[in-house]
This record gives C-alpha cells, structure tokens and sequence, in this order.
C-alpha cells in the first residue's frame, strides 16, 4: 500500500486546482481520499410521466419523449442551451448553461429521462436547470445502485470526488492487512472489496457488509493500540500526598448552591483515588449540565493547596477561555490565594515562553488549556492531576501524551456522553468510572416538541417572542452548504433565509467547521455576548461555550442525526435560569419518527442512549456515521456495540499472542497500524 502515500495530484486528471481543493477537506495524499467516506447515500427516484402536481424544489426524474430541438443562444457572460417540452399535459423548460453539446445529444421523437429540481418560471411553466441527462435504459442501471454523497467544499462536485475515487480504487487491488483467522471467525468481508463496496456498493447488503468490515477494522485498530500501551505501563506508585483541605473545605461551603448526590458521590470515589497506592486514572460520565465543571475546579484546589500543579485540557480555544475566566472567578470569590494560567495555540510566541516558564517552575496554579498544553516546549515539574474536558474530543495518544507530561499525574476524563455501562466497560477498561447521574435542582426541564416542516414558520414566531424577551437561539443544520443530489436544510442558505424572514429585526450569525478557529472564536463571542440573536450552526457547536442565555434550539433534518447527537446538541440549552426549549424538524415521510419520539420525551442522556439501542437494528444506520464519540470515522459506539465487543476480545488476544506483532500473520496488521499512525484520519 505503500504507493497510496503519494501525493492527491498524482492521480489522473487532478491539477494544481483541483489538488488545492480537497487540501481544503485535509485530502493530501492518495491516503486520505481512499478513506475519504461518504456522508449518506442516495438512491434515484423511479421515472414520472406527469409533473403538474409537483411542489417546487422537488428532485425527480421526468419521462419525457422530445418534439422540439435544442437552441443554443449566447449571451454576453455565457452561453445557454435551452429545451421546450412537455412533461404530460404540462409544459416544461430544460435550462443548461456553458453546455451547448447537450445539443448534440438529443434526438427528436427519442424518449429521455431528464433527472433535477423542478421550479416554476413565474409564468406557467415549470423549468429544470442543470438537469442531468440519461437514456432510458442508463437510467434504468442507476435506479439498481445507491450513489455516494461526500461532504465537499465551494467548486469541488460530487461527480468530481466519484470521479477521482473510481480513478484510484481501479488502478489497485488493496492488500489484506487482517490475519485470515479473524476474516473468518467473524464473517467479514476483504477489506479489498470493503473499501470499493463503501463508496460504490453493489446493493444495500454490500453496503453493510462493507461498512461492518471497515468498521470493525476501526475498533480492531484502537484496541490494539490500547493495548499495546497497556502492555508498556507498570503499576506507578502514588507518590503524590493529599492532607491539606482547608481550601477545598472552604470552596465547600461557600458554593452558592448544593451539590447533588451524584457530584458528592463522584468527589469522594476520586478523593479515594489519591490516597490509593498507585497512580490511577478515571473516567467522569456526566449527562450534559449535570455540573462537571465544579467537580473538576474543586479537585483541581485540593491539588494546588497540597503544592502541586493541576490541569484541565478542553477541546476548543473558546471553551477552554470559558473555563478560564470560569475559574478565575471562583478564586477571586472564594478568597483562594493561587493563580489561574491560561495557554493556547493562538498565543504569541512570547506569550507561551511566559507561560511555558510558569509551567516548568515548581509553584502551584490552576492551569487550563487547549492542546497547547501537551506541545512539545510545554514541561511540567509539578504537575499531579490532568483533566481532559469532553475527552472523546482527544486522541487516546493526545491524552496518554499529556499524562506523561509532568511525572505521571493522576487522569480525569470528563464526558457528556451518555455511554450506557456495558459499553464503556469495553471502551475503559483501564479506568475506574463514576456516574453522575442527577443534575442541579435548580435547572428547569427542557420542553420538547417534534414538529414538521410544514409548522416551522410557527418555530420562527416563538424563537421572535424568545428574543423579544432578551433571550437567544440555536439553529442546527446538518449541512455546510448545499451539495449535489441532497435537499438537506444548509447553514449558509438556512442564514440568508433568516436574515429575510426577520428584515433585520434580529441578528443572525453563522457557524459551521470549515471556519478558521479565529473566525469561529469571534463568531462565538459575539453569540455570548449577545451580539448575536440566532446562531445558525452545523453540530461544531456540539461542544461549545456555555450560553445560559440561550433558551431556544430548532434542529432541523433531526431524522438524520443519531439521538445520541440529538442529546448532545440540545444540551447546549437549559443552562440558564429560564425555561428552555428544543424543536425537532421531522422531514421524513413517516407520520411518527420513533426515534425522535424517545427524545422528546426524556431529558435523561442515559435513557435515550439505552432507547436508542433498543431501536436501531442489525444494519440499521442513519447515514453513515452518526454519535461522533472518539473521532472514528464510520463507527458508532452504539449501533455498532457488538463490532466493538468481538474487536476489543480480537485485540487481547493478538496482543496476548503477539506482544510485538513480529509473527507472519501479523506483519501486515502491524505495517497498516504503522500507516495508520501516520495519518489523520485516525482515532488514534
């Protein structure tokens, strides 16, 4: 596989231009394209005779016998090739522009299917533009497949990704890496075949065997790496002494609110933890709002009163900058006399040699960060606890390399993620757990409601009332921007929408991850600080800064997400004194969406986690990739729990077998790990 680590522009028919676009999607090497999955996938919609009772903005395919040539006409920006037809008793205009072989392509009298959005032209007529052309019988191959849809960026084309895609997956047959035990032990698929079956399948039962396949391999890879780390650790003593706790005694009892059970619960198995006789690390699930953030600041003050040095990473600049001035306010109203450090990649160089000074010298202070924490110049003599905040967020090397910073701290791993306990028992296996299951009293519940899109203009009047009364909303969207085959809301177009729904009366920002971090860091202040009254966002914000005024979300397309994400996303509302709301958009054609039903009806992460279960099937995805837990690429810790289960059994086993990975039948698993390591798209 080694020619696979060749530059994107080798590959026929990619330019300079072409090359400098999918660098846009992190699409560098021949590497990165193959495992370049699609989103979701489509299926082309049986051929109509009759197009009058069709709505505007409708995608389908029109049979339609043609009576009238083509006519080029050339205007001064370009050129325009036009077709007048009827589609039953209903006349219709086919519009191409700069494409005047279409011309050439059409016989009279010859019967066409004529496949794009049906619009009407202001007078009678209906039009298509850009309609893709096929003849009866081409068409008739397509209705049989499932076609991919990738997530692209401005001028780069579906087609162009299929395209090159085709161009590489036929120039090679991709060598097995997976030892033939394991092939047939488990039932799967070559990864051959898989890699071909992902992005061109056969039928719907290749598509999941392939993705069984490749997302087994996921699994497989990040056990094996668990693993392999696991057999490098020994029991480190706790040499680590934790008497003092006036501070923290008197954060206690000066906190403006009581703490529930469940954070008292997890304060006490964790103050355990640091009289033990070993090092040990621990995992902190807590449903979204159910108050992490405090358990972590009050840990952090037993460590610095002790004399040491205690961290916590997060995943973003603007949450981390939150946490920040989160922490420096409690130790200004708690009369703590310590000092808050605050380092992230966006600094100065003579910011972080500042910092970095700090860092190194042996005083005790509260430190938070981003990933900046574990660059290389950055060096810990003190350090005794490391947090990780939202840690499905970090690489497992990300947080392994933190915990070797700073003379083996103790870890915490906090997580919103409702990961039901059989599932994290597989997942952590090297760490105590600790639940906090309630949330603070004084949070309102969040109100739900499942709407259709016929009722969305309703939403828009009650997030108007919201605003009215000085409060903010969320608009999520599943897509960046409109792509080729999709009718999917988009947060571009879903933005301009706003702006002209509302005539200015309301301020609307947009959010989405093709943002550079500096733009989604102003576009994020100017939301907290109420700059912003909508802020329409694709799922980025999933993790983002705690907004309490923000009491209104409407997702739309929520039929696509998994409700895992749905929970997620919806957390980013209700942390506020004031009543919060969240609105589901079913577009789907079922009268009732069973999946989204469950979330409506429960705030609880851990019941729709365990709803969810119940609900998906064998098979059973929602376009391809859904929770987002640990970075995988195809895997979904939930639907895909049984895959998980055999991948973390296969991996003891082959490490227990073959420590090294130095036996035959392991050389090519061991050379792909190698490749894998090297290469983003990886969990690890």
């Amino acid at each position: 596989m080694k020619h696979l680590e060749d530059s994107i522009k080798t590959l026929k028919g990619i330019g300079d231009k072409l090359k400098n676009l999918y660098e846009k999607l992190s699409i560098f090497s021949l590497w990165d394209l193959l495992f370049y999955y699609p989103r979701t996938y489509f299926e082309y919609p049986m051929p109509i005779d009759e197009c009058s009772q069709i709505s505007d903005g409708e995608t389908v395919a029109l049979r339609i016998q043609v009576h009238e040539s083509c006519k080029n006409n050339k205007t001064r920006r370009m050129e325009i090739t036009t077709l007048n037809t009827f589609c039953g008793e209903t006349p219709i205009q086919m519009i191409w522009f700069r494409s005047p072989y279409i011309k050439n392509q059409i016989q009279l009298h010859e019967t066409y299917i004529f496949y794009g959005v049906i619009k009407s032209d202001g007078y009678s007529r209906k039009k298509m533009e850009q309609p893709i052309l096929y003849t009866e019988e081409k068409y008739e191959k397509e209705l049989s497949t499932l076609q991919p849809i990738y997530g692209l960026t401005k001028g780069l084309t579906n087609n162009q990704v299929k395209k090159n895609l085709h161009s590489l997956l036929e120039e090679d047959t991709f060598l097995e890496f997976l030892p033939e035990k394991y092939i047939h032990k488990r039932n799967l698929e070559s990864f051959s075949h898989s890699i071909k079956q992902i992005h061109f399948p056969d039928s719907f039962e290749e598509l999941r065997n392939a993705r069984n396949r490749l997302v087994y391999d996921e699994f497989l890879t990040f056990f094996l790496n668990m693993e392999k780390m696991k057999e490098n650790e020994e029991a480190i003593i706790n040499h680590f002494s934790f008497s003092k706790e006036d501070y923290y005694k008197k954060c206690l009892q000066r906190l403006p609110f009581e703490l529930t059970e469940g954070q008292k619960s997890c304060l006490e198995e964790i103050k355990s933890d640091f009289q033990g006789e070993f090092i040990s690390q621990r995992l902190i699930q807590g449903d979204v709002g159910s108050g992490k953030t405090i358990i972590a600041f009050l840990l952090m003050t037993l460590v610095v009163e002790n004399g040491y040095q205690a961290a916590i990473m997060a995943p973003t600049e603007i949450l981390a900058r939150q946490h920040y001035e989160t922490f420096c306010n409690y130790i200004k109203s708690f009369e703590l006399p310590f000092e808050a450090v605050f380092l992230t990649g966006s600094f100065t160089a003579a910011q972080k040699r500042k910092i970095y000074e700090k860092l190194s010298s042996e005083e005790p202070i509260f430190i938070i960060g981003t990933n900046a924490l574990i660059q290389e110049k950055a060096n810990y003599d003190n350090l005794a606890l490391v947090i990780t905040d939202e840690q499905h967020r970090f690489g497992v090397k990300q947080r392994d390399t933190f915990r070797k910073k700073g003379n083996m701290p103790f870890t915490l791993v906090m997580s919103a993620t409702p990961i039901p306990r059989t599932l994290s028992m597989i997942l952590y296996g090297d760490m105590n757990i600790s639940v906090i299951s309630d949330v603070p009293a004084k949070r309102l519940p969040i109100k739900n409601a499942v709407i259709k899109p016929k009722e969305v203009e309703e939403a828009y009047r009650f997030i108007y009332r919201q605003i009215h009364e000085g409060r903010q909303a969320y608009v999520i969207c599943p897509l960046v921007e409109a792509s080729e085959k999709t009718e999917s809301e988009n947060v571009l177009d879903y933005g301009k929408k706003l702006r002209e729904y509302y005539k200015g009366s309301v301020s609307v920002g947009v959010l989405h991850g093709r943002m550079s971090a500096d733009e989604k860091q102003s576009v994020m202040e100017d939301f907290l600080n109420k700059n912003i009254d909508i802020l329409v966002s694709t799922t980025v914000v999933e993790v983002g800064v705690n907004v309490p005024n923000a009491t209104v979300m409407l997702i739309e397309n929520a039929n696509r997400f998994g409700l895992a994400q749905l929970h997620q996303l919806r957390g980013r509302v209700g942390r506020g004194e004031w009543q919060s709301y969240c609105m589901f958009v079913d577009s789907s054609k079922e009268e009732k969406n069973k999946r989204l039903e469950v979330i409506s009806k429960s705030n609880d992460g851990f019941y729709v986690a365990s709803e969810d279960l119940k609900l998906r099937g064998p098979g059973d995805f929602y376009g391809i990739r859904q929770s987002g837990e640990f970075d995988f690429s195809l895997a979904d810790i939930y639907q895909d729990g049984n895959l998980m289960q055999y991948a973390s059994e296969d991996a003891k086993e082959i490490i227990k077998d073959d420590p090294s990975l130095s036996k035959e039948e392991h050389k090519a698993l061991k050379d792909f790990l190698l490749q894998l390591s090297s290469h983003q798209y990886t969990n690890l």
